[in-house]
């Protein structure tokens, strides 16, 4: 199936479609990533699709696609601490409002995977599965989800002990053992999420 959800709302005050995704809503530490893309009217490409689907090598590959032929398109994030502080869903948002920004480009229409943003400067219509209807939103999604994975690379490097880079963070077996383990480092893990807490708490009851 084509994804082409976008060629609806193209019109003449209309030209300008930007996609927005995030990834890393569920993982235990790090940053949740947001991207924004804008890609030509005309552009298809068989390779975007929505990033759970593809492996890490064709996500890389599309990545240098998408960067190579949108636009426009950008990257942002909020970290653990702001996880923490505003939740997940709004940081989330936060993150997608700056992968916008960061685009440094004119949009007339933001296209979503299923995220209402109410303080938009444009209307924006939040589709169910969108990344898996439009193409500039799974080709938002592979940006958020090759940077995020680029972060914990480097993450593993600082922290090899929790294994970032085989889990990207999220809750397997190896990760929660390890956690358990060395226990939530602040400024990196998010401890709002449950088994971040539990983890403490088991820490504590050790001694």
């Amino acid at each position: 199936m084509a994804l082409d959800y976008e060629q609806q709302f193209y019109f003449s005050d209309i030209q300008y479609i930007v996609g927005c995704d995030e990834a890393g809503r569920g993982c235990l530490l790090g940053s949740v990533f947001a991207g924004a893309v804008i890609l030509p009217r005309d552009f298809q490409c068989d390779l975007i699709n929505d990033s759970k689907k593809l492996s890490a090598k064709k996500r890389e590959e599309a990545y240098q696609i998408i960067i190579n032929n949108a636009i426009a398109w950008g990257v942002g994030f909020a970290t653990a601490d702001e996880i923490d502080e505003i939740n997940i869903l709004n940081a989330s948002r936060l993150a997608m409002n700056r992968a916008i920004e960061n685009m440094h480009h004119q949009y007339d229409l933001i296209l979503t995977d299923c995220m209402k943003m109410p303080h938009a400067k444009v209307p924006v219509v939040d589709l169910v599965h969108g990344d898996a209807l439009a193409q500039c939103i799974a080709a938002a999604s592979i940006i958020a989800k090759v940077s995020r994975d680029r972060e914990c690379v480097e993450l593993d490097k600082k922290y090899p002990q929790y294994g970032i880079a085989k889990h990207k963070g999220y809750g397997t077996k190896e990760h929660l053992e390890a956690l358990k383990k060395y226990g939530p480092i602040k400024h990196l893990y998010r401890f709002t999420y449950a088994p971040v807490r539990e983890s403490q708490i088991e820490k504590i009851s050790l001694f």
